[in-house]
């Protein structure tokens, strides 16, 4: 490790760092603006300089310059300042007085870094130039004059996303940054560069002149559009949500989230249920709640009551109703509302054992029936950073356009008994192999098949280092499914046992997605947010809390604990989940033991201890054999990426996003 001393301080650095990372160990706020920790090295904003010795009697782009021994690195000298002074300064030239009226103004690296380290003022008098504005989609607002051309987001969309679709036009002056046919930037990570931009060329277009950050209630939280469990912060104005952004954990999300996690908030305020209702012949009619708790207890239903959990579920609503039901009687739970029925009796063997971030070092990879693309585009990410380290990717299932290569093998379950030599050989003879089981290859027998495949070619090993690897991995798309598994959310033979038990009352916790023509002959009570599926088929609705408006606890796919944070209250009468399902229990006479949220997550950690640590809950290495033939062509679950749950379809960001990136319609403006 090389020791370098930076403004008189000696320190060792690690063995391949640059002068920018040595100086930052030390303590130093270096500026920059195409510099990124996660991000190739550009080195074209020359922001960075910094003075080192030896060397040539000049300033030098510290993010490209590696750090080496012996050297003698000064960030504070005058030279040092006149340059950065100097740089700010040409940065400025062309850049616009746009700040009262930029999106970016409040958290723009441009302003913060020109007063820390610009001049007093310019001595350039030309005229600015002006660049046109670039279409980039419903998502991005582009207003290119202020492009300072650092080259963030076009080393993002070809380096994380996958995507070539950004990149430069022209030279010296009249360089542009645009989406050179100037199409819609059609991938689902696409919104990160407006994070990534260090001025305000790139900004979110939904959220154009909406507010101020100094505005805004920051409160942090944790995204249910999927099953990784992104953490979020919320931004909210009084009673509104008026956008998300990503937090840093490097062992989620790194520090990005899907389009759809970001965007899909302005759902919250559409179709929204804020008082209960009950339908009389046929009708619904708006009622109060004592009047619709009566109506549930009329019909004394005893143990004759099942819960279904929707998929956006956080763990203390899903005990509240375990309680609920167990106080009643009754044992008739399931979280999966579309009817799979695998075996959930080890958690490891539905889990994603290897983690998000050990993913990556995965050097042989089998995915079957998933697109990544669509039902978890972080895990996506993930998977293209394992492919530049070496890793093979095949896949069974029907074909979609990756991002990260892979070889597809068929779109038959039965592919898994069935793999071509080399592929199995692959795979066998890699020092980290992994399988991952999407929601299309869990059924028919999938899950067993790869949990056999994965026993013959021993995805449990013991490393070379002396670390367990466990290489197999299910990759869920629903929020709530993790939390409800081990809160025991499962029956054998999946939501057909609900069916086959007749229950006089249903409750649907925010599911959307079941079939309830099966459950003709039941009342159906709906606990949720929306005016979706589940409201439409319900006798009884009472308005429960969306994900913002709630403390819960949820259990990403690989089994990680987290923790999010109310940050608006429900609209109208609506209430949370939990005391709901508390003021239900009173009306069908029954304890459920917890009369206050802390009352009920305490016993909800009672009963399972895991749910109680934020972080990695240990389901053990032990696999069940598995065994048996898997058969029958893979069908992708999801349809629409913009479309998989009530916010995003009460959402007209989402809408448009659906139309116009994957149905290719033009949306027609007020006028037209």
């Amino acid at each position: 490790m090389p020791k370098v001393k930076v403004d008189g301080e000696e320190l060792e650095v690690p063995n391949g760092a640059t002068v920018l990372q040595a100086c930052e160990l030390a303590g130093k706020e270096i500026p920059r603006f195409c510099y990124h920790e996660r991000l190739s090295i550009a080195g074209n904003c020359r922001m960075c300089l910094v003075e080192v010795k030896p060397g040539p009697p000049k300033p030098q782009a510290s993010c490209a310059l590696p750090a080496a021994e012996g050297q003698e690195i000064r960030t504070d000298s005058e030279m040092v300042k006149k340059a950065r002074e100097g740089v700010m300064e040409f940065l400025l030239i062309n850049h616009p007085l746009d700040c009262p009226i930029c999106d970016q103004g409040g958290e723009c690296d441009l302003q913060d870094q020109s007063v820390a380290y610009g001049r007093g003022g310019s001595r350039y008098h030309e005229n600015k130039r002006a660049v046109t504005e670039k279409y980039m989609g419903p998502l991005i607002k582009t207003v290119m004059t202020r492009c300072i051309h650092c080259t963030r987001c076009v080393r993002f969309s070809e380096e994380i996303a996958g995507v070539d679709e950004i990149g430069a036009l022209y030279r010296g002056e009249n360089m542009q940054i645009t989406t050179y046919l100037e199409h819609a930037a059609k991938h689902e990570m696409s919104a990160n560069v407006i994070d990534l931009c260090p001025v305000g060329a790139l900004t979110s277009r939904p959220y154009a002149y909406e507010a101020r950050p100094w505005e805004l209630k920051k409160t942090l939280g944790i995204d249910v559009s999927d099953a990784c469990g992104a953490n979020i912060r919320i931004d909210s104005r009084g009673r509104e949500v008026l956008r998300v952004l990503p937090r840093i954990n490097d062992d989620v999300n790194e520090e990005w989230i899907s389009d759809k996690a970001r965007y899909q908030v302005d759902g919250l305020t559409h179709r929204r249920l804020d008082r209960p209702w009950i339908r009389r012949d046929g009708k619904l009619q708006p009622a109060s709640w004592s009047e619709a708790f009566a109506a549930v207890a009329s019909l004394n239903p005893g143990k004759s009551i099942a819960a279904v959990a929707g998929d956006m579920l956080d763990c203390e609503t899903m005990f509240a109703a375990k309680s609920l039901l167990g106080a009643l009687g009754s044992d008739l739970l399931e979280g999966r509302q579309t009817g799979m029925d695998y075996a959930t009796d080890s958690l490891a063997a539905v889990s994603f054992n290897s983690t998000l971030a050990g993913i990556e070092t995965a050097d042989a990879i089998l995915i079957v029936g998933s697109n990544v693309r669509w039902e978890a585009p972080l895990v996506n990410v993930r998977l293209r950073k394992a492919v530049k380290r070496g890793a093979k990717v095949f896949l069974i299932g029907p074909e979609w356009d990756t991002t990260f290569g892979g070889q597809f093998l068929g779109e038959d379950l039965s592919v898994i008994g069935d793999l071509p030599n080399e592929v199995y050989e692959t795979i066998r003879d890699a020092k980290r192999p992994a399988i991952i089981v999407g929601g299309a290859g869990l059924g028919r027998g999938g899950l067993e098949a790869a949990l056999a495949l994965g026993e013959k070619i021993g995805l449990v090993r013991e490393l070379e280092d002396g670390t367990q690897w466990n290489g197999f991995n299910v990759l869920h798309m629903a929020a709530s499914r993790m939390g409800g598994l081990m809160l025991g959310f499962a029956k054998k033979g999946g939501i057909a046992d609900l069916i086959a038990a007749k229950p006089k009352v249903l409750l649907a916790l925010g599911a959307d997605e079941v079939d309830f023509t099966k459950f003709a002959d039941s009342m159906i009570v709906y606990v949720g947010h929306h005016g979706d599926k589940g409201a439409h088929a319900a006798d009884i609705i009472l308005p429960a809390a969306a994900f913002t408006e709630k403390a819960g606890t949820y259990v990403n796919t690989e089994g990680r604990v987290q923790f999010s944070d109310k940050a608006v209250f429900a609209p109208g009468d609506a209430r949370e989940d939990w005391s709901i399902l508390r003021a239900l229990a009173d009306a069908l006479g029954v304890s459920v033991g917890f009369d206050s949220f802390a009352e009920l997550r305490a016993a909800m950690i009672a009963s399972v201890p895991a749910l109680g640590i934020e972080g990695l809950a240990d389901y053990g290495h032990v696999l069940p054999a598995g065994g048996g033939s898997a058969s029958g062509p893979i069908a992708y679950p999801v349809k629409d990426f913009y479309m998989t749950n009530p916010i995003a379809r009460a959402s007209g960001v989402m809408q448009r996003c659906s139309a116009e990136l994957l149905h290719g319609e033009e949306m027609a403006e007020a006028a037209e």
